[in-house]
């Protein structure tokens, strides 16, 4: 049975992020690039659901941490790693130079499956052979 909550607050997880992601137009990579030009023709709109998400977060975390355990789940699985290393770094700068490039990270992505065309097949699909390639590499 908790599996089955779990999968249901899993699956309605996701819907609601891709409900926000459709109505944000955080899915629309010319609103990212948008946004993500700074020194050009800034579009400041998306910073709401920055702030929106770190609002959720701050105030939801400290709420459910005094339980427990989670509501569909016998557990709380966090990272355990906090430490900034080179790794870190420079993962976070491919994925910034990325995003910068072409406006989409891998949640509008797939959102994007469903009208942006061919050039979403080809973001995800090489996106998914650098994760799996990296996977292969460094496997201990």
């Amino acid at each position: 049975m908790g599996d089955l909550k779990s999968a249901i607050s899993t699956f309605f997880a996701g819907l609601l992020f891709g409900v926000g992601l459709t109505i944000s137009q955080m899915v629309n990579p010319a609103k990212v690039i948008a946004f993500l030009d700074i020194s050009g023709d800034w579009d400041p709109s998306l910073a709401i659901v920055m702030v929106s998400a770190l609002a959720n977060t701050f105030f939801g975390y400290r709420y459910i941490f005094r339980t427990s355990k989670p509501l569909f789940s016998s557990e709380f699985r966090l990272p355990k790693r906090q430490d900034i290393d080179a790794r870190l770094i420079l993962g976070a700068v491919l994925f910034g130079i990325g995003w910068g490039l072409v406006g989409l990270c891998p949640g509008p992505a797939i959102s994007g499956l469903t009208f942006a065309g061919l050039n979403v097949i080809l973001f995800l699909s090489s996106m998914l052979i650098t994760i799996v390639g990296f996977r292969v590499i460094t496997r201990k």
